[in-house]
């Protein structure tokens, strides 16, 4: 007797997918490519709607001060010279010395040994992991050569100039740092200042094998808030202050520990938990944002990445990770304080002044002590260079000339050699009007596409041997399916009067009248569609139409006048469904 292998809930997801047009493997045609996906017509509309949600939550709602913009996706060298990714973003790869298959090291030598935790190890520690455990080639089981390292970004040129090297954005932060004093002006120079933008970035990953959940190419949702770091208080704090927010904090996550503290945000703030507000705001938000795709609470949690797991850029940061069938926990947001580092590597690496001016107000008086040049002096020992001198020292910390001149009995200022005798210090009383600084940011950065699987996975249920899609209402790919009860007698025609109407009120809407009723309600509650009309033969004497509930599988009449009115009400969560039914005057 064979006996049935369960599938898994994966499995059964991404079948539904390729089969009903959700995603598929790209090229797919040519053997596919390994990190590319295909979103076909239901899946593109389920990922404009996460998208459209998600600028809704973290842009349209703090749009006085959170703006979105677009930028290139490929950039000159030196942006990514200057952010640090040229030298950083990288992963470990590992060579089969027969059959030369390229793996990522630390996820073989988890595959074959069940190890976790390996970000973050140097080379020649996983070389001893693989020496140590009999690591070998998933492919031929061969010997395995030295771990090395690989740059991540896809590299490419800028016109027919070998030397104009460029690269495609792995991220789609750097546009918004590298735009910021253009966008600050814009935005009347005023701190707190985010700037959102969401599109396509690109990794050259190394071995991804997981489907959706790994990919090459993705579409990316971030902010970066920019705000003063001596005033880094949110505004917004008391709005999510008695959030609860599921946290494996730092401390946990080198003791290895799985059960998450629950903590409201200001008891995260006030322990250091989370070291920035404006995080702690976006933690918050976030939390929030992905459950309204159906992804409930206690299915995510924050996990804290370790100082040696961390990006170049960050001085802390928390994963978002959501737990899936396959993959386990696996990240969906990133929350990470990235401090002055950008701006600061833009301003070193491009010669212009990104810092900001924050007015004083009322002007401060204080004291401030100056150096004055003693000109006979300066004339005398460096001639025509005198000048240069003078303009040099206006420029520069009085008080640390002055603190050279006490240790060495000399003080240099632009290679040039002072002495005492020709300098004056003076303590001047100064009306100071401002301070120029550079802004620190907090980033949610967040994958869009990593959400479209989520929300699937969690959205997938079956009620007798009947595929039902509980997709939330806001991110269903068809809004309502029109269906006439049979193919004559004018009901067909009365349909698609129904099914034009509700096309012209702006709703994605289907047109099926193939097969039974009851196939083709399987088949809407298959791809998640909310609500099923039906024309029946009562609709030609009195105006009315079934109404069914992809969920409960009730059914209600309505007047086919009110029709797109109650849609809209009930998609906006104003109605409930048996509300359909028993329509108030407006």
């Amino acid at each position: 007797m064979s006996r049935s292998v369960a599938v898994s809930l994966h499995d059964k997801v991404v079948e539904l997918a390729k089969r009903r047009g959700f995603f598929w493997p790209s090229s797919e045609i040519y053997g596919g490519v390994a990190g590319f996906l295909d979103l076909g017509p239901l899946g593109t509309s389920m990922k404009r709607k996460i998208v459209e949600r998600w600028r809704e939550w973290f842009v349209l709602r703090h749009q006085d001060f959170i703006t979105e913009i677009e930028t290139p996706i490929v950039m000159p060298s030196k942006v990514f010279e200057a952010s640090g990714h040229v030298d950083h973003f990288t992963d470990f790869i590992v060579e089969c010395s027969s059959c030369h298959r390229k793996f990522r090291a630390d996820h073989l030598i988890e595959e074959q040994t069940g190890i976790k935790g390996l970000e973050g190890l140097k080379p020649f520690e996983l070389d001893r992991l693989i020496e140590e455990y009999g690591v070998k080639c998933s492919d031929c089981g061969s010997k395995l050569g030295n771990v090395k390292t690989f740059n991540l970004l896809f590299k490419t040129f800028i016109g027919p100039y070998s030397e104009n090297v460029a690269y495609a954005r792995p991220e789609a932060a750097q546009g918004m740092f590298t735009t910021f004093q253009r966008v600050y002006k814009v935005m009347r120079e005023k701190l707190p200042l985010g700037i959102a933008q969401i599109g396509k970035v690109l990794r050259n990953e190394v071995s991804p094998r997981q489907g959706p959940i790994r990919l090459r190419e993705f579409t990316i949702m971030e902010v970066e808030l920019f705000f003063d770091p001596e005033d880094p208080s949110c505004h917004l704090l008391d709005r999510v202050a008695n959030e609860t927010l599921r946290l494996l904090v730092e401390e946990d996550v080198a003791m290895k520990r799985s059960e998450p503290r629950l903590v409201t945000v200001r008891e995260a703030l006030d322990k250091k938990l989370i070291v920035n507000e404006w995080n702690a705001y976006f933690m918050a938000i976030a939390k929030n944002y992905v459950a309204s795709i159906g992804i409930p609470e206690d299915k995510q949690m924050f996990l804290a990445k370790l100082p040696a797991e961390r990006a170049h850029y960050a001085a802390q940061v928390y994963d978002q990770v959501v737990q899936l069938d396959r993959w386990g926990w696996v990240e969906v947001s990133g929350h990470a304080y990235r401090t002055d580092y950008d701006l600061s590597g833009h301003m070193r690496m491009s010669g212009e002044d990104l810092r900001v001016f924050k007015r004083h107000d009322p002007p401060i008086i204080t004291q401030r002590l100056t150096v004055k040049p003693v000109m006979h002096k300066l004339a005398a020992l460096f001639k025509d260079e005198a000048e240069r001198v003078k303009e040099l020292l206006k420029e520069v910390d009085a008080e640390q000339l002055q603190k050279q001149l006490a240790e060495k009995g000399y003080c240099e200022v632009g290679g040039f050699k002072l002495t005492g005798d020709s300098l004056t210090f003076v303590k001047e009383e100064v009306k100071v009007t401002g301070r120029r600084f550079i802004p620190h940011v907090a980033e949610p950065s967040f994958g869009a596409d990593r959400l479209l699987y989520a929300a699937l996975e969690y959205a997938y249920s079956e009620r007798e041997d009947r595929v039902i899609l509980r997709l939330p209402k806001t991110i269903v790919p068809v809004e309502v399916t029109v269906f006439p009860l049979v193919n004559k007698d004018g009901i067909p025609e009365m349909a698609k009067r129904v099914y034009d109407d509700l096309i012209r009120n702006g709703f994605l809407v289907e047109y099926d009248d193939s097969g039974s009723i009851g196939r083709r309600y399987a088949r809407a509650d298959e791809v998640g569609v909310p609500l099923a009309i039906t024309v029946d033969g009562q609709t030609l004497k009195d105006g009315t139409v079934t109404i069914r509930d992809r969920d409960t599988w009730k059914q209600v009449r309505a007047k086919i006048n009110d029709i797109p009115r109650l849609i809209k009400e009930y998609l906006n969560g104003r109605l409930s469904f048996v509300d359909l039914g028993n329509p108030q005057p407006i």
